[in-house]
């Protein structure tokens, strides 16, 4: 008798735990994503703002030929900033010169007429050594940037055609971001043969420019 209660207890205890479970596991709330985003993807194109590397520029100043003096030259330039540092810069040139001083002492001088043309072109490669800035007035600061520079070329002269190479330094002022100042002094290194004899000769340039940049 005691065992068959005993039986009977357990098995209504068993009965009801089962039922309270299953009471739970019908309550444990399900999650699920109410709102299902609907996103189009759109297509953007970057802005292009300008890159400024390129520049060309003209310029005036003093060519002293050896020998001959120094006479007026013009010219073009188009540069390309590899880098912060490194650029590479063309340029076309010419200037006349005379021969009034050799024919003082030698009868027709040295060219065929007064004065002959002097054209030169070159490729150089630049280096930018000193950034900084130069002061105009109290309250006015422009950034400049002091370069040395050298290259190879061709210098036409009395009708020879004369590879050059040329060397120097030079002073970049910025006014805004698209115009600078640029002052040169450069020597032009080339062999000529007028006076009975072939000779290395130096050359002396001074410039003055403006460049534009884009």
């Amino acid at each position: 008798m005691k065992t068959t209660l005993l039986r009977n207890t357990l098995l209504a205890t068993l009965t009801i735990v089962t039922s309270l479970a299953a009471g739970a596991a019908d309550q444990t709330p399900v999650t699920e994503q109410v709102v299902l985003p609907q996103v189009d993807r759109r297509d953007i194109q970057l802005p292009r703002f300008p890159s400024n590397d390129f520049e060309i520029g003209a310029f005036v100043g003093s060519y002293a030929t050896q020998n001959f003096g120094a006479s007026t030259v013009g010219g073009l330039r188009l540069g390309y900033h590899v880098t912060e540092d490194f650029f590479v810069e063309g340029v076309l040139a010419q200037t006349q010169v005379s021969d009034a001083s050799f024919r003082q002492v030698l009868p027709g001088g040295v060219f065929a007429n007064d004065s002959e043309k002097l054209r030169y072109y070159n490729l150089s490669v630049g280096y930018n050594v000193l950034p900084g800035e130069v002061f105009i007035g109290a309250k006015r600061a422009k950034p400049t940037a002091f370069y040395l520079i050298g290259g190879v070329g061709s210098t036409s002269f009395n009708q020879q055609s004369l590879a050059t190479f040329n060397l120097g330094a030079g002073l970049r002022v910025y006014l805004n971001d698209h115009i600078a100042l640029q002052l040169d002094a450069r020597d032009h290194i080339f062999s000529l043969d007028l006076l009975g004899r072939r000779e290395s000769t130096q050359n002396l340039e001074l410039t003055a420019g403006v460049t534009a940049s884009f």
